[in-house]
């Protein structure tokens, strides 16, 4: 896998295909790509292609544990310090002897406590995280093995998707069929208007719904050819009851006939991105590397005349057979009227994991296509198979090979029995050829490691790319209402954008927990460019606030159970439910108000060291340089505008108590146009710091006069490396004027007359006539 990974646009060698390969292209040709789309542009300030970080962490330090300990002291220590030595010694000696400049001071130390109180609490999850890494241990392979040899449930994974890409799609899919694991089924939930007008979008549709049946077509030669490898060993085995050199030789054979077979598929995937580089690379190849490290390590017990235990042979036939045997197919929740249409990720997947363990016949109503429970499998359309566990996956992800196998041998572990959800926190893809994408990633592989960290104090949440849920808890949290008389279950809740959060309090309101596994197995891309990333900025920012209410009654309920939460727990909780909000809003106090120089003390900024030094330490620790921690910080600051408009949704669908819906924004030549609000701001930023430079320098606040003047270089950065000027033009103008257009009607002038025929006559067969005066 290294020499691979060390040019990662290199292919195997393929002039030679075993005859497993053979068989496959005759049952199920593999598509060969003949002109690759081209690449998207390399900017300058990116990193080149690069293997990415091991799975499992590197061990930390004791200085570096050491270290962190000391942060988390110091910036305690600092803190107190400046309360005890500027801010009470400045009030009581009566420096402040106005209501309004007591209250500008009271304000002024309420801003710089709780930013200090956000950076405790990232140096208490880092800390948290290095000592869960020096703790872990990795579970062998062949624990993994024997553990799976016994009768398991079908896996079903989950896939959500809507108007992605299919080449995105492809890879994900793939991701998730080559998982090892005895028995599994990947579903595609396709959310997209089942009957699309547009010839375009309806061509797409297809090909999204081929990529299903395409998988499973491909993997069906080596699925019956192992599954018959795998059933001669167990009779040979349970006549001789050993492995015989013979035996030993197919298994080589049979290894070699995978790996050839794997390195055929990454020579035909296409490689449109880092993306699929990291596909091809580290799942493709990756899986073909150990299983041929496997068949060298058996070639070398028969060259040394070694035995080979009978049950590890039978393990080793059984693993092929796993990794073969997934079956991909799709589901549209859209085509069925008894199925919610809520346009969000949560009730797609609630849609079609209500169905579990279900038989259902499709029945034409004047309603529209209804599912209809069935007892029996012959008068079923649709079967769902019931799953123990659930492994939830955006279109947008990639697992390792062994993910599915490391976190469900995790949960059935005796003392996991009361863990719901288990994932591993996404990485980014490394090899960004945009300088938003490259920074995005790095804040990402750093939260990578803070919910790690959260995981040691009981405070994990579940993150929504990739998680895998124990049923018994999802049945647990289910909440069954009845819209348009037909019953809609939820259980992973959409009153708000950032569902998985909500959910993992409503798990511990039942006593559920959740745990990050300590190793990089998941990723997941990054926006690649501004506009995109403030839709998932915004986006994240907007529900934390709604979720609060809900997780004081837990904390409450704990409390009267004698059962109390951790001081940690309480503390990690409410920061990353209400950090956004405090934390933006602080900050634009500290940009905008003049607050007395007096209150500045160079303990300010003391105290805020340890924060930024240890976050230099992690992006160096994720393979990034310490001086990304300026350009992050840039990043942050032009990003301002948009945390603030998140918070102030959050507080406008608390007071409304309307769901938000999230609108898509306009392309512009493969990039997300920004909105005209998030271009302009950041340039207003920039300014207003110079103004406030300016006149800070007139007044001789020199601390003042550092900070707006560093914040104004940090955000002029920000906007040439992360937006750039040519964007900004163009976004400007198409805010300014996207105004004029109103999209056209497919039916033209005579969508009046269509309106004035009345309503549809499903309409009036379910609803009856209209009443005067009400909107048909």
């Amino acid at each position: 896998m290294v020499d691979l990974a060390d040019d990662p646009t290199r292919l195997p060698d393929e002039d030679s295909p075993s005859p497993a390969v053979a068989t496959i292209e005759d049952d199920a040709p593999l598509a060969v790509p003949s002109d690759p789309p081209k690449r998207r542009r390399r900017q300058w300030g990116t990193e080149r292609p690069r293997p990415p970080l091991p799975a499992v962490h590197s061990r930390p330090s004791t200085a570096k544990l050491i270290w962190g300990r000391v942060a988390i002291w110091v910036t305690v220590s600092v803190w107190a310090l400046y309360m005890l030595t500027v801010a009470v010694t400045l009030l009581f000696a009566g420096a402040f002897d106005s209501t309004w400049r007591v209250i500008e001071a009271v304000s002024y130390l309420l801003v710089i406590s709780v930013l200090t109180f956000s950076a405790l609490m990232y140096l208490v999850a880092r800390q948290g995280a290095y000592e869960r890494f020096a703790r872990h241990r990795r579970a062998d392979r062949a624990e993994l093995d024997r553990h799976f040899s016994l009768s398991h449930g079908p896996l079903t994974v989950l896939v959500p998707s809507y108007a992605e890409e299919p080449s995105v799609i492809r890879t994900t899919l793939w991701s998730a069929a080559l998982q090892e694991y005895p028995s599994m089924r990947v579903v595609l939930l396709i959310d997209d208007a089942p009957d699309p007008a547009d010839p375009a979008v309806a061509a797409k549709l297809d090909e999204t719904r081929r990529i299903g049946p395409e998988i499973t077509r491909a993997l069906a030669g080596p699925a019956a050819e192992f599954r018959d490898a795998l059933a001669r060993c167990e009779a040979e085995i349970a006549a001789s009851g050993h492995a015989d050199e013979d035996l030993l030789v197919r298994l080589v054979d049979a290894y070699t006939a995978a790996v050839d077979w794997l390195r055929a598929l990454a020579a035909t995937h296409g490689r449109e991105d880092h993306v699929d580089d990291f596909f091809v690379d580290e799942v493709v190849l990756g899986l073909a590397d150990d299983l041929d490290a496997t068949a060298g390590a058996v070639m070398t017990a028969l060259d040394e005349g070694a035995s080979v235990p009978a049950e590890r042979v039978r393990e080793l036939f059984r693993r092929l057979v796993w990794i073969f045997s997934a079956e991909v197919t799709s589901f549209e929740r859209k085509r069925y009227a008894s199925l919610s249409h809520e346009a969000n990720k949560a009730m797609n997947l609630n849609s079609y994991i209500g169905l579990l363990g279900g038989r259902f016949a499709e029945q034409q109503t004047e309603l529209g296509l209804l599912l209809r429970p069935v007892t029996t499998a012959a008068e079923a359309d649709l079967d769902v198979p019931y799953s123990e566990f659930v492994l939830t996956l955006d279109a947008d992800s990639v697992l390792l090979r062994d993910y599915c196998l490391r976190l469900v041998h995790f949960l059935e572990q005796p003392e996991n029995a009361k863990v719901a959800v288990t994932q591993t926190p996404y990485s980014s893809f490394r090899g960004a050829p945009t300088r938003v994408e490259r920074l995005s990633g790095a804040t990402t592989d750093v939260q990578h490691i803070l919910h790690q960290g959260m995981t040691a104090h009981n405070a994990t949440f579940w993150v929504g790319a990739n998680a895998v849920i124990r049923m018994e808890a999802l049945d647990d949290i289910l909440e069954i209402d009845t819209v348009d008389g037909f019953e809609v279950r939820r259980y992973v809740q959409d009153r708000t954008v950032i569902e998985d959060t909500e959910s993992s309090v409503d798990l511990g309101e039942h006593g559920w927990t959740l745990v990050n596994y300590p190793e990089r197995l998941s990723y997941s891309a990054t926006p690649p460019d501004f506009g995109t990333l403030v839709v998932q900025r915004r986006r994240w920012a907007n529900g934390g606030l709604l979720i609060l209410p809900k997780f004081w009654r837990q904390m409450r309920a704990h409390r009267l159970a004698h059962k109390p939460m951790a001081i940690g727990e309480i503390a990690l909780r409410a920061n990353y439910m209400a950090s956004i909000a405090w934390a933006s809003l602080g900050l634009v106090f500290l940009l905008a108000y003049p607050y007395d120089s007096r209150l500045v003390s160079p303990l300010v900024l003391i105290g805020a060291l340890p924060y930024f030094l240890a976050m230099a330490s992690d992006l160096h620790y994720c393979g990034y340089k310490r001086t990304d921690i300026f350009r992050i910080y840039g990043f942050n600051l032009i990003l301002l505008p948009v945390n603030i408009a998140g918070v102030l949704k959050s507080i406008q669908q608390g007071l409304t108590g309307k769901k938000i819906p999230f609108a898509r924004t306009p392309k512009v030549k493969d990039r997300t146009a920004t909105q005209l609000l998030y271009v302009v701001a950041p340039y207003a930023i920039v300014g207003f710091s110079l103004f406030v430079a300016w006149r800070s320098w007139s007044d001789g606040a020199w601390g003042t006069l550092a900070f707006s003047a560093f914040n104004a270089f940090c955000g002029a950065w920000a906007i040439l490396a992360n937006i750039g000027i040519r964007n900004s033009i163009v976004d400007t103008w198409i805010g300014l004027t996207d105004w004029m257009w109103v999209d056209a009607s497919p039916s033209g002038a005579g969508s009046a007359d269509a309106d004035d025929e009345g309503p549809d006559w499903r309409t009036v067969l379910r609803q009856g006539h209209p009443a005067p005066g009400v909107p048909s």
